[in-house]
């Protein structure tokens, strides 16, 4: 007869494993989400998603029902997060189950067997967003042979244009100094991902735009500010004449007569969802992109305090770890 101690210590062992993942995963509760899986990819050294998905993760799990994972990079060493890992971000398999996929990429460079997992998905159609640096979100400099090296950053493609509808071309607004606020494109206000969006404002900086893709939607204008504050006045000039597109979505076609949902946003700093607006841009992209309808009111403040770092290289914080999230 075995005793309890063997029967025990198979789930102990398995708890103990899934407190050392480093990731996270926030089982959905209760909601219009529930049974539809979202994995949120930080990897950028400059804009702090790895501490904008968590939050964003933790809410549309706790408030909306979906089954969230969110992946970062990690120092393979001392296995703390750290934005300048350029290539390890454990657990993205977890994208292979993906109903939902959201991007805040920069510069990375995965292994082929890693990579995989995110270009099958890409290809395979199913919804994505893509946010800030997610334009230039992988660069292939170690290994210029992959597979997977005309994803890289350049001007002409690579990921940014190919997938997303544009690719990195500069900053529009004087970076640091001239902030954005998001303003609905009239033509674009009944859009279901427009649902309830409000006060879109960051102190990122709007990206320069040269030519979006025939099958782009524009959504959002950015209007490029005099300050870092939300109620500054727009700067005179070209700047803003015409204004940047800072967020749209298009069909993108796959051939055979399928085409796929890409959402895309040139704001997502973690301190562009300390106003409301991009938070509610990013749960009504959940929503649509699962199929769901957009409800015309819903929750998508944060769960619990959320105060994010300001933005800029080398300015993460460090000797964090996945399990202090928990």
């Amino acid at each position: 007869m075995r005793s309890i101690f063997h029967t025990l210590l198979p789930l102990a062992l398995v708890a103990t494993t899934l407190a050392e993942d480093p990731w996270l995963v926030f089982e959905g509760k209760d909601g219009p989400g529930k049974g539809k899986h979202v994995v949120l990819v930080s990897g950028d050294e400059e804009y702090r998603t790895e501490e904008a998905f968590p939050m964003l993760g933790r809410l549309l799990a706790e408030k909306h029902g979906f089954k969230c994972t969110v992946l970062f990079p990690i120092d393979p060493k001392t296995g703390e997060i750290n934005p300048n890992e350029q290539t390890n971000i454990p657990g993205v398999e977890a994208i292979d189950s993906a109903d939902f996929l959201i991007l805040g990429l920069r510069f990375r460079e995965l292994p082929d067997d890693k990579m995989k997992h995110l270009v099958d998905y890409v290809e395979s159609g199913k919804p994505l967003l893509g946010l800030r640096t997610s334009t230039h979100a992988f660069n292939y400099t170690r290994n210029k042979q992959s597979p997977y090296a005309s994803w890289s950053f350049n001007k002409e493609g690579g990921f940014g244009r190919k997938v997303l509808g544009e690719t990195w071309i500069n900053h529009h607004g004087h970076h640091g100094k001239e902030s954005c606020r998001g303003l609905t494109v009239e033509a674009a206000k009944d859009h279901p991902l427009l649902t309830g969006v409000e006060n879109v404002w960051g102190p990122s900086d709007v990206y320069g735009i040269t030519k979006l893709p025939d099958d782009a939607t524009v959504l959002l204008h950015g209007q490029v500010l005099t300050g870092m504050k939300p109620d500054d006045g727009p700067v005179a000039g070209k700047k803003n004449d015409p204004m940047m597109p800072v967020a749209w979505v298009r069909k993108r076609d796959l051939g055979n007569g399928k085409t796929q949902n890409v959402i895309c946003s040139t704001m997502g700093a973690a301190t562009d969802f300390v106003e409301p607006g991009l938070r509610r841009f990013v749960v009504n992209s959940a929503y649509w992109a699962c199929g769901l309808p957009v409800p015309a009111k819903l929750d998508a403040d944060p769960v619990g305090e959320y105060k994010p770092t300001d933005f800029g290289f080398n300015a993460f914080k460090k000797g964090v770890k996945v399990a202090d999230l928990r």
